[in-house]
């Protein structure tokens, strides 16, 4: 039968619930196991693809065209579970399908209630992972615990030993442990009320994961177990990390986390293949070169905003034993100062996704001053359609050149809308979405980065490329190198006479692990690192 395992948190949010998913997972798939992995969300939203970056961060987009919360990269960098959108499920979600069952009237006039409908239809979303070839499903609770709208979840988990056994089931807290430098001391009691609200619930935690800026001791962690109900040795420090978060798995695998899990759930499982992983972390903490590249976005003082793109960029980085530095840089700071304030000395400019109008013309500038000071330039998303905007006011004479996302009575809006998007008036999983099919020129570089002739990338977009002016910019230089299958949509472009200059519709952050970076990135990064090392020393 397929085990299960909840992780839920406590004292404060973001405490790294996901991440610590994550390396669970990762540290189990490594012991042979098959993994699957799973978020519940207690806010209302139906998903996070309508909420602010500021609010959420990143909106993180599956194969299927699924928005989900952005744990779910933690999972896919960490671990090769397939997900898909039974993989995350909010509030809104569960309640969505609950009401449309009674509008049906599959409840046969019985009054709808939190316990047992809605409990029911969490604990079904939960077991639709289980198969016979899912050896662990691992569930991770968002929120902390004590938060109201979180009750009906923590019920359904539950519920969960009561149905598959108890003996299937483990119950993860992440909780904090807080040092007071006024009293020079670690402070358990916040823990310790933490998991008193979880058996008050109902459950026992079997395992108790202590976050600490510092170790707290034996002395500290009996006195957790002591207090809490739980085993000495199931009381694991999880201390800071200081150079990358991909040490998080080494840190649990000190304190026997992996067979700690294996034996509470009477499972088979091999040895611990970690010699690769061992490998990475040394050369995450001992790089030999250095590089900046310059983040220009429009969400930039939220790095949960961009978090992908971040960890894409170290993923590259570390395929070439180099520490990658991103500059941050707010693309409306960029319009005020100018690009050679902001810009001077980096390596590469990135231009992410984003939307709206705000901060549109600096990330225009932005994408100006790599074009013309032979900068490695990758743009993403919105980075691409700003590239195509920039090249057609200042390559091809179209000065008014504009998306009719911004501008909508521009004289030629070389960026359009989709014509599957006219019409459409609801905001939620309303755009392109999801992985499509990209076919790539021969000789171009991003046929050389993946080795391939054509991929699948993922998408989250409502506007593009207008292929009325495709043989405009292939006279000027700029070359549609990446299409749809059937050639009518522009996927990639390049600059012919650049160094290195790739702007894509579509978000390759979405496929980059730590141990398989993104070629993309892993080009990008490498000409960002040809481009420092054949500068003027007296500039370096």
């Amino acid at each position: 039968m397929t085990r299960h395992i909840f992780v839920t948190g406590g004292v404060v949010s973001s405490l790294g619930k996901g991440l610590t998913s994550a390396s669970i997972g990762m540290l189990l798939e490594r012991r042979g196991l098959t993994v699957r992995m799973q978020k519940l969300d207690p806010y209302i939203n139906v998903d996070p693809g309508t909420m602010s970056p500021y609010q959420h961060g990143e909106v993180y987009v599956l194969d299927d065209g699924s928005e989900t919360d952005l744990d779910l990269g933690h999972y896919e960098r960490f671990t090769s579970s397939v997900l898909n959108r039974d993989s995350n499920y909010t509030t809104g979600q569960i309640y969505q399908t609950v009401i449309n069952k009674e509008r049906r009237g599959e409840y046969l006039g019985r009054t709808v209630q939190v316990i047992p409908h809605i409990t029911d239809e969490i604990k079904a979303s939960v077991r639709r992972l289980a198969s016979p070839d899912v050896d662990v499903v691992i569930t991770e609770l968002g929120g902390t615990i004590g938060d109201i709208e979180g009750l009906p979840f923590l019920e359904a988990i539950r519920q969960i030993p009561l149905d598959v056994g108890k003996q299937n089931c483990l119950f993860i807290h992440l909780t904090l442990v807080p040092y007071l430098k006024a009293a020079r001391e670690a402070k358990t009691k916040p823990t310790q009320h933490s998991v008193q609200q979880l058996r008050t619930i109902g459950i026992q935690p079997d395992i108790l994961v202590c976050r600490t800026e510092r170790p707290i001791g034996r002395e500290h962690t009996d006195k957790i177990a002591l207090f809490c109900n739980v085993e000495k040795e199931a009381v694991i420090e999880e201390v800071d990390k200081e150079y990358s978060i991909y040490e998080v798995p080494m840190g649990l695998v000190e304190h026997r986390l992996d067979e700690l899990i294996i034996e509470k759930l009477g499972m088979e499982a091999g040895p611990l293949e970690l010699d690769d992983y061992r490998e990475l972390i040394h050369r995450i903490r001992n790089p030999r070169h250095e590089i900046t590249i310059a983040v220009v976005g429009k969400y930039i003082e939220h790095r949960d905003a961009y978090k992908s793109i971040y960890e894409s960029l170290d993923h590259a980085g570390f395929h070439h034993s180099t520490r990658v530095i991103a500059k941050r840089v707010e693309a409306e700071d960029l319009e005020r100062q100018g690009a050679d304030a902001l810009l001077s000395g980096v390596d590469g400019v990135l231009v992410p996704g984003g939307f709206g109008m705000r901060g549109v013309e600096g990330k225009i500038q932005a994408v100006q001053y790599a074009r013309e000071n032979k900068i490695p330039y990758f743009g993403i998303c919105l980075g691409m359609q700003c590239a195509v905007i920039e090249f057609a006011r200042n390559v091809l004479d179209l000065k008014d050149a504009n998306s009719s996302e911004f501008q909508a009575d521009t004289q030629h809006p070389v960026i359009c809308l989709l014509e599957e998007q006219e019409g459409v008036e609801d905001k939620g999983g309303t755009m392109r979405l999801g992985a499509q099919p990209c076919v790539l020129a021969d000789g171009s570089k991003a046929q050389d980065a993946y080795d391939a002739v054509e991929v699948s990338e993922r998408h989250r977009h409502r506007y593009e490329f207008n292929p009325q002016y495709r043989e405009q910019y292939v006279h000027g230089g700029m070359i549609p190198v990446g299409t749809s299958p059937d050639g009518s949509l522009v996927e990639v472009v390049e600059l012919n006479d650049h160094p290195w200059y790739v702007a894509v519709q579509y978000h390759p952050e979405f496929k980059s692990q730590p141990n398989n970076p993104h070629p993309l990135f892993t080009g990008f990064v490498g000409a960002a690192l040809e481009k420092r090392q054949t500068r003027p020393k007296q500039l370096v």
